[in-house]
């Protein structure tokens, strides 16, 4: 495999635009997914990062790669590692969007990086998106995307550390193959880590369907939303540290610091911390 970091660098600054309107539809289907019955109707507030659900990719069936993404080397670098995970976002909320409103986002390269890690070379990716609703700003993304390679026959799994155990609120998730399938199909993802069993385990070497990285921080808010009502975020970051599988339940925890800021995280079955956030609150 050649990585040339110097043309993979050559996208930073590369910039891409998409207009889109706050459906009904999605705002519906998501509630379901979170067993939730209070769907916002036109003119609501939609909750954080539930802008995940709009500005899909639309890539034509004949220009999808092998592992279900679009093939590489559009607006983001062709990286030629065969993993590729969204590893974390920061996320500022200025103004939240609402059902029926029209939205654009404007997104733009800000950095690759090669960095060796502990199994072979990672290369991150960060996106900015800007989101404006009715022309105004609303929303700011940053994510961080990761690639990395496959695991060579019979490497060490790596050291996790373990989740908190001063949960104030907690929530059991079972991430059966149903949430799966509804998540990619709400977010017209088609990576097939997601849903193609066979390919998962066989080819990328996991021990079973990955539960969606945007779908577990979203299932962290959603347990705020439960148990703060009328909390309003003002931003969120979260870091994915560990994939989480469909072989057995997981939990997402939380605890109020009492400082206007809001701790978040989700646990395996192991007790093994698999993604950290915390939200500021207004």
């Amino acid at each position: 495999m050649t990585l040339d970091i110097d043309h993979l660098r050559s996208w930073t600054g590369h910039t891409e635009t998409m207009a889109d309107t706050v459906t009904l539809a999605p705002l519906r289907a998501l509630t379901a997914t979170l067993d939730r019955d209070d769907a916002p109707a036109h003119g609501d507030p939609v909750p954080p990062c539930w802008h995940w659900l709009y500005f899909l990719p639309v890539a034509r069936q004949s220009e999808i790669g092998p592992d279900g993404h679009p093939r590489r080397g559009g607006f983001l670098p062709p990286v030629p590692l065969p993993r590729r995970m969204w590893a974390g976002s920061q996320i500022e909320f200025h103004a939240p969007l609402r059902a029926g409103q029209a939205i654009e986002r404007l997104s733009r390269i800000e950095d690759v990086k090669l960095k060796e890690g502990r199994t072979g070379p990672l290369v991150f990716v960060k996106v900015r998106h800007e989101i404006r609703a009715d022309g105004a700003l609303a929303i700011v993304d940053q994510h961080n995307i990761v690639y990395r390679d496959l695991p060579a026959e019979g490497e060490p799994s790596p050291e996790y550390a373990a989740a908190p155990s001063d949960a104030q609120w907690q929530r059991r998730i079972v991430a059966d193959d149903v949430l799966l399938f509804r998540y990619s199909a709400l977010t017209f993802n088609g990576h097939r880590i997601h849903y193609d069993r066979r390919y998962v385990t066989q080819v990328e070497g996991y021990p079973g369907l990955i539960v969606h990285g945007p779908l577990i921080a979203t299932l962290l808010l959603d347990l705020l939303r439960r148990e703060r009502p009328g909390a309003q975020v003002r931003h969120f970051t979260f870091r994915a540290l560990k994939p989480l599988c469909d072989i057995a339940p997981f939990d997402v925890c939380g605890r109020d610091n009492g400082d206007g800021s809001v701790a978040l995280w989700s646990r395996d079955a192991a007790g093994h911390l698999t993604m950290d956030a915390t939200a500021l609150l207004a």
